[in-house]
């Protein structure tokens, strides 16, 4: 990056020395980076960086040098966690062949004073950058930053001048050389560019911010599942208040993750008409205000909308939710819109007869039959004839008629022989701030000839991110999906859109040098006129983020939290600038990696045995571990696990697998982790 100034001066040329009472680590001041004012993504922050200086040569004298000495117990807790993790890596690198490898030690200062948007904000955009072994916030959430000039850095003599200069810092980062040979202004070089790639979003904002309480619904199965909301919500300076059922893992005060919630409210969540009218006393009835409510549940979203309705507090219309919900009225809509009949909903089976008298010449097999209300891909089954659309249909009927919501109804639609995607959106007042499109690959229920197969199914198999498709393509489904959204009356939020590319020139098959299934793209060609030009065939908009495993991915690929926003949306028009600054992904908006979520079924079925079988296979695979970012066990020890031709949509994992290098080595990853995973039953 050409924006990026490195300014070393004599009266840069101060030491400092760490102590511990096993270690001491002396760190050469090296200068400061400096980000032009004429860039045209501003940045709002400047760095000190500091070399550790090698055994050999920490006793030789530097001139015009001020050696600083700081006991290790003389810092504030703030920083402890910063220098500990130094003083380890310094102490293990002197006694290993990395001994000689240059590293570094980063403060980062603020240009502009105000109010940071988010305390960790550092570490998660830092997160997983080639050379950083440790970034640390220094920042309490809703902290006040100052403004601090570089020349602050010049002029240090004293141990209280040092300290004093530490204290206006907002974080710090170790960093490593990646190879030996990289020298000290190579890593230097290094990580002036990735900073200018994340740290390119206005992280300070001049409008006051305050501390909200949100009352958050359903509080998710485990930590596993929830851990990025809940540190979110704590990053962001918002208390949360967890409802959920008796019993559940945070209602105990004394609990280990208690700490993330001010107070639990016992209450029946289910999503039957009381679920409004229960929020909406427990509301009332807090000691304190309460300023939003959020629930990610979908089942639950148009109750949850209709309290916060009724209490006056921010939200999209319950209207709109109970829409998005219904699959049956999305697709009338989008029917409509397309000038089309293609599909149709039947409120019971016994209407199926008149529906196919009626549209029998416009019928075309394969069809797709799913329940109106569902999740997970729960009930959708393709059919090749009549035959099986009546039993489908008769299956889906009754799929979720004992439910809280009951709801016999059922769509059939025809089936869309093009890819699958997965679209992220986050819209504020009809303007798509951001927007992530991954590959939704073949599930069992798309391969030829799985019609009336036992166990074929619509479960995923791998999302890859981000998507192969051609960048007209992804233009199409993007503007396409916004419009979807507009239709169903939403003008702000976070939404999961699950769609097809009709016509696309992309299709899966086996690459010639692997035979690993991928999306290739067919070379352009003009279209003749049977030849339909590509368009979106929307399988549902659910208004809400993903699911826990492609939210963490989202974070981790471009460095943007739908959790985060989601909350910061329930709060209203007041939070506008930080879902604003919160919704910028890594500069450019490309990814730093490309990431392939890897869904691991069942090979059989029985009793998990394992205490977490992931984890075991990753000790057993260290040459995998490496290339893992991210998983999620879903079937723990004492746990069934449902065989492969189980109705019920059980997987055992998820694991996400990344790679710096390209798609073709995420996917041979990929392979490998399939291949070579395995659990244990009792």
């Amino acid at each position: 990056m050409k924006d990026q100034t490195a300014v070393t001066s004599p009266e840069m040329c101060w030491t400092f020395s760490l102590r511990s009472s096993t270690t001491i680590v002396s760190l050469r001041a090296l200068g400061k980076t400096v980000t032009k004012k004429s860039t045209q993504h501003e940045q709002k922050h400047w760095c000190l960086d500091l070399e550790v200086i090698l055994q050999e040569s920490a006793t030789e004298s530097v001139a015009d040098s001020f050696a600083i000495n700081v006991d290790h117990d003389e810092l504030d807790s703030v920083y402890a966690e910063l220098f500990k993790a130094l003083l380890k890596d310094v102490s293990v690198a002197s006694s290993s062949k990395d001994g000689r490898r240059t590293t570094i030690l980063r403060l980062v200062f603020s240009r502009e004073s105000g109010t940071v948007v988010r305390s960790d904000f550092l570490s998660y955009r830092l997160h997983d950058c080639e050379g950083v072994s440790l970034a640390v916030d220094f920042l309490k959430p809703l902290s006040s930053v100052h403004q601090v000039a570089p020349e602050e850095a010049v002029n240090i003599r004293t141990t209280h001048s040092f300290l004093e200069l530490l204290g206006s810092a907002v974080g710090g980062i170790v960093a490593h050389a990646t190879v030996a040979e990289e020298d000290t202004a190579a890593l230097c070089r290094h990580l002036d560019d990735e900073f200018t790639k994340r740290l390119s979003f206005p992280w300070v904002t001049n409008e006051p911010l305050t501390r909200s309480r949100v009352f958050w619904i359903q509080g998710r199965a485990n930590i596993e599942a929830s851990q990025q909301f809940y540190e979110a919500a704590s990053a962001l300076g918002i208390t949360l208040v967890v409802l959920d059922e008796p019993g559940h893992w945070l209602e105990d005060d004394a609990g280990p993750h208690a700490h993330y919630r001010e107070a639990f409210i016992p209450i029946s969540i289910d999503g039957d008409e009381g679920l409004t009218q229960r929020v909406v006393d427990a509301v009332r009835s807090y000691p304190h205000k309460v300023d939003g409510i959020v629930s990610i549940s979908d089942v639950r979203l148009p109750r949850i909308a209709r309290a916060c309705e009724i209490l006056g507090l921010p939200t999209s219309s319950s209207a709109a939710y109970a829409l998005a919900g219904d699959k049956g009225a999305t697709r009338e809509l989008e029917s409509a819109a397309a000038g089309g009949d293609e599909g149709f909903v039947l409120e019971t089976p016994d209407q199926l007869d008149a529906a196919l008298i009626e549209k029998k010449d416009r019928l075309r097999y394969p069809l797709i039959v799913k329940p109106c209300t569902g999740w997970n891909s729960d009930c959708v089954v393709k059919v090749r004839n009549e035959a099986e659309l009546y039993a489908a249909v008769q299956r889906a009927s009754a799929r979720h008629v004992t439910s809280a919501k009951s709801d016999t109804r059922v769509v059939v639609e025809p089936y869309i022989d093009g890819p699958e995607i997965d679209a992220n959106f986050i819209v504020l007042d009809g303007e798509v701030l951001f927007c992530d499109i991954s590959d939704d690959f073949p599930c069992s229920g798309d391969l030829p000839g799985s019609e009336g197969v036992r166990g074929a199914n619509f479960m995923e198999t791998l999302m890859d991110v981000p998507s192969a498709l051609p960048a007209n393509e992804k233009d199409i489904m993007r503007e396409s999906l916004r419009k979807c959204i507009a239709r169903l009356g939403f003008q702000s939020g976070v939404f999961h859109c699950e769609a097809r590319v009709r016509g696309s020139r992309a299709r899966y098959e086996p690459c010639s040098d692997n035979g690993i299934l991928d999306l290739h793209v067919q070379e352009s060609k003009s279209r003749t006129e049977e030849e339909e030009a590509p368009s979106c065939y929307l399988h549902e908009v659910n208004a809400r983020p993903p699911g826990y495993i492609n939210c963490v991915a989202a974070l981790l690929a471009y460095g943007v939290d739908y959790y985060a926003i989601r909350l910061l949306l329930s709060l209203g028009t007041r939070e506008n600038a930080r879902v604003k600054a919160l919704a910028q992904p890594f500069l450019g908006g490309k990814p730093q990696y490309v990431l392939g979520v890897c869904v691991l079924p069942p090979t059989r079925a029985g009793i998990m045995a394992s205490d977490d079988a992931v984890l075991e296979f990753l000790e057993a695979n260290p040459e995998l571990r490496t290339h893992v970012v991210h998983y999620q066990t879903i079937k723990k020890k004492g746990d069934v696990v449902q065989g492969p031709d189980s109705s019920e949509l059980w997987c055992v994992a998820y694991v996400t697998v990344a790679s710096r290098k390209s798609r073709k080595e995420c996917l041979e990853l990929v392979q490998q982790v399939r291949k070579k995973f395995d659990y244990r039953l009792v």
